[in-house]
C-alpha cells in the first residue's frame, strides 16, 4: 500500500508531486513507478512532466531510467542520487528480469576489497544500458541464466537487495575479467573472497554458473593464492572434462607459455599479489 492509499485519518491524498514525494520519503521509501504517481495525483502528463522536470532540475529526484525514479534525500544532493543500493532492487523490479548484485560491488559487501568500486555492477538476464546520474554509476553484466541458489538477500537502508554468494562471485570475477579489471587484481580480490568460500558450494557454482574456460582459469588462481584444498572438487571434476589448454589470459599470445597441467591452462601472465 502506498503512503496515499493509507486509511488512517492523518495521511491525506498528496496535492502535487512535491508532497508526494515527501510523503515517500518520511515512510521509507525512495523510488516509484512515474505512471503510478501521476495517476495517484490525477494530474495530465504534460502537468506531471512539468513538476517531474523541476523536481529533477532541483535534485530532489532522480531517473535512473524512463518512467522511474529516486527520491534524493538532502545529504545525497551533490552526488545527485543516493546509493544504487538504495533503489537497485526496485529499479530491477520495475524492469522485470533477474538480477544480483555483483562482481567487484559483491566482493566489497563479501568484505573482500579494499576500497568501493567507482562503478555498482550488476549481473542481470537482458542486456541494460550503462545508468550515470552526477557520481552514481551503474554497470551491468548479462548471464543467460540466474541459477535459484546463486544469490542471497543482503539488507539495505532501504529494504534488501540481492547479491551473489561468495562461490558465484568468485566464477565471475574470473569470467568478467576483461571488463573489470586484470589478472592480478582480480587474485587479490580472490584471495580476500577465498575465506569465505565452501567448497560444496563452489563445486555447485563451477557446474551451474561458468563456462570451461573461466573454470581452468579460476582453478588456477584459487590455487596460487593458497586455496587448493578449496579448489579440489572442481579440479577432480575438471579431469573429467578432458579440457582443452587455454591461456591464463585470454587477450594475450600464448605461444611458448609454460602449461599448468592440473589446470590446463597456459601460463601467459605473471600473477601479482603483492598490496
Amino acid at each position: 500500500m502506498e503512503p496515499w492509499e493509507s486509511e488512517s485519518a492523518h495521511v491525506s491524498r498528496p496535492e502535487s508531486l512535491e508532497a508526494l514525494v515527501d510523503g515517500l520519503q518520511a515512510s521509507g521509501r525512495y523510488t516509484f513507478a512515474n505512471e503510478e504517481a501521476r495517476r495517484a495525483l490525477k494530474q495530465s502528463r504534460p502537468a506531471f512532466n512539468k513538476a517531474r522536470r523541476r523536481l529533477v532540475r532541483l535534485r530532489r529526484i532522480a531517473s535512473p531510467r524512463r518512467g522511474f525514479s529516486v527520491i534524493v534525500p538532502l545529504e545525497y544532493r551533490s552526488a545527485g542520487s543516493p546509493p544504487p543500493a538504495w533503489f537497485i532492487d526496485e529499479l530491477m523490479r520495475f524492469q522485470g528480469g533477474d538480477y544480483y548484485v555483483g562482481l567487484l560491488s559483491a566482493a566489497a559487501l563479501h568484505g573482500a576489497a579494499h576500497q568501493q568500486p567507482q562503478v555498482f555492477q550488476v549481473v542481470t538476464t537482458k542486456p541494460r544500458r550503462a545508468i550515470e546520474m552526477a557520481r552514481v554509476r551503474i554497470r551491468f553484466f548479462t548471464k543467460r541464466r540466474i541459477a535459484r541458489n546463486s544469490t542471497s538477500r543482503i539488507k539495505t537502508e532501504t529494504g534488501s537487495m540481492a547479491v551473489s554468494i561468495p562461490e558465484v562471485t568468485a566464477v565471475d570475477l574470473v569470467r568478467y575479467v576483461r571488463s573489470i579489471g586484470n589478472l592480478s587484481s582480480i587474485a587479490v580480490v580472490l584471495r580476500d573472497l577465498s575465506e569465505k568460500l565452501d567448497r560444496q558450494r563452489l563445486f555447485r557454482a563451477v557446474r551451474e554458473e561458468a563456462e570451461l574456460a573461466s573454470v581452468q582459469r579460476l582453478g588456477y588462481l584459487l590455487e596460487q593464492i593458497g586455496a587448493a584444498r578449496t579448489v579440489a572438487p572442481v579440479a577432480a571434476w575438471l579431469a573429467e572434462q578432458l579440457p582443452r589448454p587455454v591461456p591464463l589470459r585470454a587477450s594475450g599470445g600464448a605461444a611458448g607459455a609454460p602449461l599448468d597441467h592440473r589446470w590446463m591452462v597456459l601460463v601467459n601472465d605473471k600473477i601479482e599479489l603483492d598490496e
